[in-house]
């Protein structure tokens, strides 16, 4: 059906070969190879690197090489295969480090709050570290909340929000980044920029758009999506805006510097 580019058919069969073995091996591959918080005593770096071939499941996986396979074709072809993959790699592991700048700016101020609060518990503190860091919990701890206020001094309350605290900030530390979504967001900008009136069709809805158009709507929707998170949301949008954001860089400095390979 399609006529794969060697690097976009490399690419596709090891994120393929990956996601078998971890599936005939029975194996958390993101558990080692997924992006951690760089202070995390699980991060290392190669992870900037593996990150990108290790997928949560198979929508994930099927949707980001169905993304490579579309708009990586005629890239390649543009291209030629040297260049495509170190645009790829490039933009995977920059949106990998501005994710992990990113993610250690606000993971260090949740910690440091944390800390602050275990410290220091009462129930004025514990509302405010909800609402800055926790909000989409909010509306399920109004109740115990209020309760603590009444009850500021209560030990079972102050356990509680200890216990809560303590949790959210293991769960903040301890979740790996996985997928190629910063490559391939990259590759959608590129063909965006490079191919901006290239007609085309989506699924959902079906209609034609060109391909300046996709781009900007998928950007928006991901700078929307990562601004008003909503609970249970564990894309990371910042991954995807930061492969957009590294591929916009790499092509305007490429045009600017034509005569170079890379």
């Amino acid at each position: 059906m399609f006529n794969l580019t060697p690097m976009v058919k490399n690419l596709l069969i090891v994120n393929l070969v990956v996601f078998f073995l971890e599936s005939i091996l029975k194996m958390d591959f993101a558990a080692t190879f997924g992006l951690r918080y760089i202070l995390a005593d699980s991060f290392a770096p190669y992870q900037f690197i593996t990150y990108m071939f290790v997928h949560g499941g198979f929508m994930h996986l099927f949707g980001n090489m169905f993304a490579l396979i579309i708009f990586g074709n005629m890239l390649e072809r543009f291209w030629g295969p040297k260049r495509f993959l170190f645009f790829y790699m490039v933009t995977g592991i920059g949106a990998g480090l501005l994710y992990a700048t990113i993610d250690y700016i606000e993971t260090s101020a949740v910690s440091n709050d944390a800390m602050a609060y275990l410290a220091d518990p009462d129930p004025e503190a514990f509302n405010l570290f909800v609402v800055q860091h926790a909000s989409q919990y909010y509306e399920s701890l109004i109740s115990f909340i209020d309760a603590y206020v009444e009850n500021p001094n209560n030990p079972e309350y102050i356990s509680q929000s200890r216990v809560f605290v303590q949790d959210l900030v293991g769960r903040i530390e301890n979740v790996p980044m996985v997928g190629a979504s910063g490559a391939v967001f990259g590759i959608l900008m590129a063909f965006g920029m490079l191919f901006p009136n290239t007609q085309l069709f989506l699924l959902f809805p079906p209609i034609p758009i060109k391909a300046k158009y996709l781009v900007f709507f998928y950007g928006a929707y991901e700078l929307y999506s990562e601004l008003n998170r909503s609970q249970g949301d564990n894309v990371a949008h910042l991954a995807h805006l930061g492969g957009m954001l590294i591929a916009f860089i790499v092509i305007k400095y490429w045009q600017k510097n034509s005569s170079k390979f890379y």
